[in-house]
């Protein structure tokens, strides 16, 4: 077996320090968007079964419980959507950022 030490410096590629910055980019947004995913619609779900359901349109519990999830799984599909839009921005800026230099 043979054991590889470090190369010397200039093996590195100086495409990998260009891209640190994209990749702190990338990692923050899919960090927010996964808290997004996790309150939102958790949150969105109590306060408008709560509050708009049971509170404000008088509704029994078993419907306010209903009506509660669709509001849940709208926000969901809503933050899937932001994300990709998003995700997609992101890459072709920095396609053209690459393509330029």
């Amino acid at each position: 077996m043979e054991r590889y030490g470090p190369g010397p410096v200039s093996a590195v590629p100086v495409a990998e320090f260009r891209n640190e910055g994209s990749l702190t980019s990338t990692l923050r947004t899919l960090l927010f968007f996964t808290a997004l995913m996790i309150t939102l619609p958790v949150g969105l779900y109590f306060s408008s079964k709560a509050y708009v359901f049971e509170g404000s349109l008088g509704m029994s519990d078993r419907d306010s419980y209903f009506y509660a999830a669709i509001v849940a799984v709208v926000t969901v599909h809503v933050v899937l959507a932001l994300f990709v839009y998003v995700a997609w921005n992101e890459g072709s800026r920095q396609w053209r950022e690459g393509k330029q230099d």
